[in-house]
């Protein structure tokens, strides 16, 4: 099986645009990445994790994400890539360099693979959950959401499951820290901001009713 055989039409956004609209678009395509765009130029990509990044920067902390543009939160992690490259190859490549595939055909971009993609398509139906699954950094209820963002950014992960008592209680995602935080630069004014922060917690944003599974 070849890439072109999984891949599917990127989502873009010009760089000009503001992190609000990335967002706003996020949620409304269910996805956590958008490719950027410029007069039909690569500029690289935006994510989850590069919006709340970029949304906990103090130096910006008096801007709401309505006035905070696309291109500061771009990256360029990814690997340009042709059609007819085994997904078993592409795997190691996005597993080596830690980045999406974008499918490149005659200079231009005719898809992307990303975790999403290979996880749809490739054959798990002999393996088992505690078979490839890590220990999890875990989180409590009552921490600081600007402490989960940074554990999250420390740790090169997307979520932390929330423990109180021993007892899986939620789950902190990107996206959560990601609206969170946007809500909070768009309802708390920047010399406000500072003394705040400290009261958002991790339960305040927090996605409940988890679901899990058995080893």
């Amino acid at each position: 099986m070849n890439l072109q055989d999984i891949m599917t039409e990127p989502i873009t956004i010009d760089k000009s645009e503001k992190l609000s609209y990335a967002l706003d678009t996020m949620e409304k395509f269910s996805t956590r990445r958008l490719l950027v765009m410029h007069n039909n130029i690569i500029h690289g990509i935006v994510t989850m994790r590069t919006i709340t990044r970029e949304l906990g920067t103090r130096k910006k902390s008096n801007l709401p994400a309505s006035a905070m543009h696309v291109a500061t939160a771009t990256t360029d992690n990814y690997n340009k890539v042709l059609p007819d490259m085994t997904v078993d190859d592409g795997v190691i490549l996005m597993n080596k360099n830690n980045g999406i595939l974008l499918i490149i055909d005659n200079d231009d971009v005719v898809g992307w693979v990303t975790p999403q993609q290979v996880i749809e398509h490739y054959p798990f139906s002999n393996s088992y959950a505690g078979e490839i699954m890590r220990q999890p950094v875990t989180i409590g209820p009552g921490e600081r959401v600007i402490h989960a963002r940074r554990i999250m950014l420390d740790n090169d992960i997307g979520r932390l499951p929330v423990i109180e008592n021993d007892e899986l209680v939620g789950i902190i995602t990107e996206h959560d820290i990601a609206t969170g935080l946007r809500a909070f630069r768009d309802l708390v004014s920047g010399n406000q901001q500072d003394s705040r922060i400290k009261n958002l917690l991790a339960e305040d944003i927090m996605s409940r009713g988890v679901i899990s599974v058995k080893t």
